[in-house]
């Protein structure tokens, strides 16, 4: 479902993306080309800064945002995924937040008031807020960041890690291929 905000903006999306029927996308969103949104994701820019206006919540080229996710923001900040990333099931992703390109965020992750550096690799189950990820960094499973600090006790991988992440970007484009050539059947 494709709705205004009550400031009246209404999500932008361009014919190559594809929007699961199921979905849910209100308000002030830019949505970039190629992007697939699955079943039962929730994207809402509604809320709005003391003064009235609230920033947009960014999709970059390529990003595929699978079942059940949810991204907002709070109190009108700007959430920007960059190009090429993969939010998995059931993550949320809470504004205001920066996320780089081809950044992977594993099942059911929470992302708040955080720069994620592009490469960077949050695998599933982890809180990650308040802090500067950087490039390329991996957070293992089931980690809780809470602040720039914390992200020190974490040692470097082996960059190979992300390959599993650039296999679900592409497994998702061709969902979005597949998805747009059969969006008209019943």
């Amino acid at each position: 479902m494709i709705r205004k905000n009550p400031n009246g903006d209404l999500p932008v999306i361009p014919q190559s993306a594809f929007v699961d029927p199921t979905a849910i996308l209100c308000g002030k969103i830019i949505v970039g080309e190629n992007v697939f949104i699955g079943p039962y994701a929730v994207i809402r820019a509604d809320e709005v800064k003391p003064d009235g206006s609230l920033d947009p919540i960014t999709i970059g080229d390529n990003v595929n945002i699978q079942d059940g996710v949810v991204i907002h923001s709070k109190a009108g900040a700007a959430v920007d995924i960059g190009k090429n990333c993969s939010i998995a099931h059931r993550s949320i992703v809470h504004g205001p937040c920066k996320i780089g390109d081809r950044v992977f965020l594993g099942f059911n992750s929470v992302v708040f008031n955080c720069t994620i550096g592009s490469g960077a690799v949050i695998r599933h189950n982890s809180v990650v807020e308040n802090c500067q990820v950087p490039e390329g960094f991996h957070i293992p499973s089931t980690s809780n960041i809470h602040g720039d600090t914390d992200l020190a006790l974490i040692p470097r991988v082996d960059p190979d890690v992300t390959s599993f992440s650039e296999s679900v970007t592409e497994a998702n484009l061709a969902l979005v291929r597949g998805y747009k050539r059969i969006q008209n059947e019943f």
